[in-house]
């Protein structure tokens, strides 16, 4: 692009990422929309108000072939939003790219592959935290950023704050989970983080923001090639055994919905089947759950 084309996107782009914030939209979801119109500018070289519908046409038939379908579906939607609120244009996305709709099933793990997992483990701070992800059902966000003041031991409750659609919710702590919490947070007595940053104690003392994500991830990638599990296994794939699991206890799903913070019942149903059993106390089939597992750490 030239001076004057990079000025004008450069104009453009502010008024995007503007636009997404006063829509109320979610960090993740203007780095994802804001990272969609940085792309097709770089791929055509020019500024996007200069793109015809056969560019359009054309991009997203080279991002199918080059990218997921999850990746499409987030590009047509950052860049339908930059037509509506920015160019205050319409176009019609479905003329353009529709990804299919796949119905998948994710893979669980069992209790005794849990096990196998916590087990195979080594750092403490990776133990507890899959270990917190699966016995409450936390997404990764979810999990990191807990803080010291986010846990209720007299209601035996846990305030997750600010979760996916911006919503907060109180999810049933087990005991285990609770002292597996207490026993790590000794180990570094970070005033505010349950999960700080930081290679030893005292850094993770001192630290003011929590686990790096990716480097969450990689480890917990490596842990499960390192004990065998075969399985399509992320850390999100442990909240779904969390649902799966309180499923086969009886929980109704409901009950389950709620505690894993669906907004849709049918979300919920995914993974789970509506139980016929008679409903009983939610927390005392989680603690039941919780309880069946190996517990690596003494009182």
């Amino acid at each position: 692009m030239t001076k004057a084309q990079q000025k004008h996107f450069n104009s453009l782009y502010r008024k995007h990422v503007s636009a997404l914030r006063r829509q109320g939209k979610a960090d993740t979801t203007i780095d994802a929309y804001s990272r969609a119109l940085r792309r097709i500018t770089e791929f055509f070289d020019c500024p996007p108000d200069t793109l015809t519908l056969d560019h359009l046409e054309g991009y997203f038939e080279s991002l199918v072939r080059t990218r997921s379908w999850s990746t499409v579906k987030v590009d047509r939607n950052g860049l339908q939003f930059f037509y509506k609120y920015v160019l205050k244009k319409e176009w019609s996305w479905v003329e353009i790219v529709r990804p299919p709709r796949v119905k998948t099933l994710p893979d669980v793990l069992t209790l005794n592959e849990l096990e196998r997992l916590l087990n195979g483990t080594r750092e403490l701070s990776i133990q507890a935290f899959i270990f917190v992800c699966f016995s409450m059902g936390l997404r990764l966000g979810e999990a990191l950023n807990l803080k010291v003041g986010d846990i209720d031991s007299e209601r035996m409750k846990v305030h997750i704050r600010n979760a996916k659609g911006k919503k907060d919710r109180y999810v049933t702590q087990p005991k285990l989970t609770l002292q597996i919490l207490r026993n790590y947070w000794s180990t570094h007595r970070n005033p505010t983080l349950l999960f700080p940053r930081g290679r030893n104690a005292q850094e993770q003392h001192s630290a003011t923001i929590h686990m790096n994500r990716g480097g969450v991830q990689r480890s917990f990638k490596a842990k499960v090639k390192h004990v065998g599990i075969r399985k399509a296994i992320t850390i999100h794939t442990l909240r779904h055994c969390y649902g799966t699991l309180l499923t086969e206890a009886g929980v109704s799903l409901r009950s389950i919905q709620h505690e894993m913070g669906h907004a849709c019942p049918k979300t919920t149903a995914l993974y789970t089947q509506l139980s016929n059993r008679t409903e009983v106390d939610t927390g005392t089939r989680i603690n039941a759950l919780t309880n069946k597992m190996f517990v690596l750490w003494g009182e």
